[in-house]
């Protein structure tokens, strides 16, 4: 039945959201966020790199997006703030090897409600630009735009919608909202920001982070990191879930996306996720694969939570533990997927394999469950990581999948 009410919903445009015993107006627009993601993720912006022409048109929309909505610029210059940056080669795995430094520009525009605490809510909007070597891109067809509209146009979007919607209404605190550059090449945006900070950091009570939130998938999965951030995320989170979410909770304040560089200030942190999938950094990632229904859902619950907490005092925070501290398998090989961060049903399941990788070329397909590496069984992402600590380049080795209800026995060279 829950089902069928939500989309008796949708099919009236969200007219009115009923949650948490508040009622949502259409504020919350399906078409305007169709139409920033429509334009960040346009062929235009040449896939938003950071540094890039296209990353300058994508702030420039972005600041006269909070023009438009009445934020007052809280950048160094105007809404922006210019950074530069000396990135590592592979921007998702630590790298002695460094290339030349390059520039990019945050965009921060504030509601001042006159409250002695800020709220801020950020989302990156830099990708890949045109992908090829050490871009992170998962497709070797270089010279191929990577639009990036789930990574992470939605996002960006997203924090607009609420923009939008916050104002006038939650006045006890203030907020501040950052569109981040540089998140792909190593959270050098939010990085800077955090170092130097144009509010001050001693009065922010939290930070909501948004990457990738375009692709609400059948089962309603949406994952929250840094729910162990403070002692009052998970039950706010349970109970402002009017929504059906089944909800996939990380404890850690460290991931991998703006959200860290405010967990590592002691500031409590949440992140939302709805998982990665085979258009991960591909060309492919592109405005009409966007799930906009699932976008006004998940952003009325993200507005619902910070009402929820509106009246509350600055939250306590919690340091968490986390994978970086030493308990992760060092490895040096990959096998050229992308994994399931939503699947916890045992084994490994790919979500997308890159061209060209070693698994490409063993077979693997995207919905394969990697169950086996060797001797070594795998039962979940650690001893999937254990697997790899065991190979080296030019190691060969038989990887056993469940493909279906099939397992088969695939060749691995690494």
């Amino acid at each position: 039945m829950k089902s069928i009410f939500f989309k008796y919903l949708l099919s009236l445009s969200f007219i009115f959201l009923v949650s948490s015993g508040s009622i949502i107006a259409q504020k919350i627009s399906e078409k305007q966020m169709k139409k920033d993601v429509s334009y960040l993720a346009s062929d235009k912006l040449e896939g938003r790199n950071t540094g890039s022409a296209g990353e300058a048109l994508a702030a420039e929309y972005v600041a006269k997006r909070f023009e438009k909505l009445g934020l007052t610029p809280k950048g160094t210059d105007n809404y922006y703030q210019v950074f530069t940056f000396t990135p590592q080669k592979n921007p998702h795995m630590v790298s002695e090897e460094e290339v030349a430094q390059e520039s990019g520009k945050n965009v921060i525009g504030y509601l001042d409600n006159g409250a002695p605490t800020t709220i801020i809510i950020g989302a990156h909007f830099d990708h890949l630009g045109y992908g090829g070597k050490g871009s992170g891109s998962m497709s070797t067809d270089e010279g191929q735009i990577h639009n990036g509209a789930d990574d992470n146009a939605s996002g960006v979007a997203m924090l607009l919608q609420l923009a939008a919607n916050l104002k006038g209404v939650a006045d006890n605190n203030n907020y501040l909202f950052i569109a981040f550059s540089g998140e792909e090449k190593g959270l050098f945006g939010s990085n800077y920001f955090c170092k130097n900070p144009t509010i001050d950091l001693s009065r922010v009570d939290y930070m909501i982070n948004m990457d990738m939130v375009g692709r609400l998938n059948d089962e309603n999965s949406l994952a929250v990191y840094g729910v162990g951030t403070s002692p009052v995320w998970k039950e706010n989170l349970e109970r402002d879930n009017t929504y059906g979410f089944k909800l996939i909770y990380e404890e850690s304040g460290v991931g991998p996306s703006d959200h860290t560089s405010f967990y590592l200030q002691d500031l409590p942190v949440l992140h939302f996720f709805t998982g990665q999938h085979e258009d991960y950094h591909k060309p492919s990632d592109d405005a009409d694969k966007i799930n906009y229904k699932g976008m006004v859902i998940i952003a009325s619950y993200i507005y619902d939570v910070i009402l929820d907490l509106d009246d509350e005092m600055k939250l306590e925070f919690v340091k968490t533990k986390t994978e970086e501290s030493g308990k992760a398998p060092k490895y040096t090989v990959t096998l050229g997927v992308m994994p399931d961060y939503m699947y916890n049903d045992g084994g490994m399941r790919i979500d997308g394999v890159s061209d060209g990788g070693a698994a490409d070329r063993a077979g693997m397909e995207s919905g394969d469950i990697v169950v086996k590496m060797g001797d070594l069984e795998v039962t979940d992402m650690m001893t999937y990581m254990e697997g790899l600590s065991l190979f080296k380049k030019g190691d060969k080795t038989v990887v056993k999948v469940l493909r279906g209800e099939m397992y088969l026995d695939l060749d691995v060279e690494f």
